[in-house]
C-alpha cells in the first residue's frame, strides 16, 4: 500500500505540476502574425546576417513588423527572393542591381616583393595589430585568408600563384562577411555590372606615389590621368588614390589605357580592337 500512495501521489504531483505549466503558458501566450512563418519559408534560410539582421527569422519577423520593404534586401537570395516575399505581403519592392565583391589589391607575389618574414599567429588580424606586413605595402592583403574563411557559400579561395583571395563569381552572394572580415579593406562590395562587367581600381595604398611605386608595380601612384579623361565624373582622386564610384560609371574604359601602372582593372569585356596602320597613297617617296 505504501508503495501505491507513493506512485498515486507522484502522479498527481504531476498532473497538478502540468496543470499549472500550461495554465501560465497561455496566460503568457504570444500570438504571433502567421506571415512571418510564410516570409522565412521564401527567404535563402543562409542565416550569414547580409541583409544586417542576425538571422533570417529576425529579418521575416522585422519585415512583417515594418509591412513595408523599401528598406528591406536579401542580397544571397537577391529580387527572385524579394518578389516571393512581396507576393505574401502584397506589397511593391524596388528591384535592385547585382552586387559581387571585388579584391581590390593586385599586390601578388611578383608585383610586391617580401622584404620580411613574419612568425606568429597566422591570421590577417593579428598580423595587421601586431605586424606592418612581410612587404613594403601597408595597405595591402596580408595573404593568410581570412576572408576566405569567413565566406560561408566557398565563394573565395587562396590563389597559391599570387597570394591572394578570388572571387567565385557564381558562388559570390554579396553577402559582406568577407569585406567584415579583412583588416586592410582590400574588399568592397561593387554592382555586378551588365554581362558581369565591371572596371575598378585595384589598390588601396594611400601613400604618395614615389612611396607606393616603390612598395608594389602596379599600385596607384595619385597622377590623376584616369580623372582628367573620365567623361562622367566617376573618377575621384583623394589621399593620393583614384576611386571609381561604380554608381556613375559608364563602362567607358577610358581610363584603363591612361593608367601608367596598370592599377585600373576590367574584366569581362571582349578584347580591344588594335589600331589599324593606315597607309598614306598620297604620301611622296623620296630617292
Amino acid at each position: 500500500m505504501t508503495l501505491l500512495y507513493t506512485i498515486l501521489s507522484l502522479s498527481i504531483s504531476g498532473i497538478v505540476a502540468a496543470v499549472i505549466l500550461y495554465l501560465i503558458a497561455q496566460q503568457f501566450k504570444i500570438d504571433e502574425d502567421p506571415r512571418i512563418d510564410e516570409v522565412e519559408n521564401e527567404l535563402p534560410l543562409a542565416n550569414c546576417g547580409a541583409c544586417g539582421y542576425p538571422g533570417c527569422r529576425n529579418f521575416a519577423e522585422a519585415i512583417v513588423k515594418a509591412n513595408s520593404l523599401e528598406e528591406f534586401y536579401c542580397p544571397v537570395g537577391g529580387n527572385e527572393c524579394m518578389a516571393a516575399v512581396s507576393r505574401v505581403m502584397k506589397l511593391e519592392h524596388a528591384k535592385k542591381d547585382p552586387m559581387i565583391a571585388v579584391v581590390r589589391c593586385n599586390g601578388t607575389l611578383s608585383n610586391c616583393k617580401k622584404t620580411s618574414h613574419y612568425d606568429g599567429a597566422k591570421t590577417c588580424t593579428i598580423e595587421t595589430l601586431t605586424y606592418s606586413g612581410d612587404s613594403d605595402c601597408s595597405f595591402g592583403c596580408i595573404g593568410l585568408g581570412e576572408c576566405v574563411d569567413s565566406c560561408p557559400f566557398d565563394a573565395m579561395y587562396m590563389d597559391p600563384k599570387t597570394g591572394l583571395p578570388v572571387i567565385i563569381e557564381e558562388k559570390c552572394t554579396s553577402c559582406g562577411n568577407c569585406v567584415k572580415a579583412c583588416p586592410r579593406n582590400i574588399i568592397e562590395i561593387r554592382k555586378k555590372g551588365p554581362k558581369s562587367r565591371r572596371v575598378w581600381v585595384s589598390c588601396v595604398n594611400k601613400e604618395k606615389g614615389g612611396v607606393a611605386r616603390k612598395s608594389c608595380l602596379v599600385a596607384c601612384i595619385g597622377c590623376g590621368k584616369c580623372v582628367n579623361v573620365c567623361p562622367f565624373d566617376a573618377i575621384t582622386l583623394e589621399n593620393n588614390l583614384a576611386y571609381i564610384d561604380f554608381e556613375k560609371c559608364k563602362l567607358c574604359r577610358k581610363c584603363v589605357p591612361v593608367c601608367p601602372t596598370k592599377a585600373i582593372h576590367e574584366c569581362h569585356f571582349p578584347p580591344r580592337k588594335k589600331p589599324e596602320n593606315k597607309i598614306d597613297h598620297n604620301a611622296k617617296v623620296t630617292t
